[in-house]
């Protein structure tokens, strides 16, 4: 599947629920984010379009962490600016022992603001 692809499939599943998912810590309140396996020096923060997706990632060493719901219009508002000054891209629907798609987050939330509920 092509970045495009993914990014098309991403977006289609959250229109609907106008959620994107991240998985926190339970104890520290952390959000995963990580290095990239792409783009050397550089942080990916790992977005699921739904809870069963990034709830099969609570394991091994994610296992303390839960799935999050980010509502669409909270993205756009509050984390936009905060992950653009520290320089983090974003990881598309990660699936275990499959390819990691990365983007940058202004190609990332440029293509949100397409699926936006006002």
């Amino acid at each position: 599947m092509s970045t495009n692809e993914i990014l098309t499939s991403f977006l289609a599943q959250v229109k609907d629920s106008q959620n994107i998912w991240a998985l926190q810590d339970k104890e520290s309140e952390d959000w995963v984010v990580l290095d990239s396996i792409n783009f050397e020096n550089t942080e990916v923060m790992p977005l699921w379009s739904t809870q069963a997706l990034a709830q099969s990632h609570c394991v091994e060493e994610w296992a303390s962490y839960f799935p999050v719901a980010i509502p669409v219009a909270e993205w756009m508002e509050y984390w936009v600016e905060d992950l653009l000054e520290d320089g983090v891209i974003i990881g598309l629907d990660w699936q275990e022992n499959d390819e990691c798609f990365e983007l940058e987050l202004a190609e990332f939330t440029q293509a949100l603001a397409g699926v936006e509920s006002l």
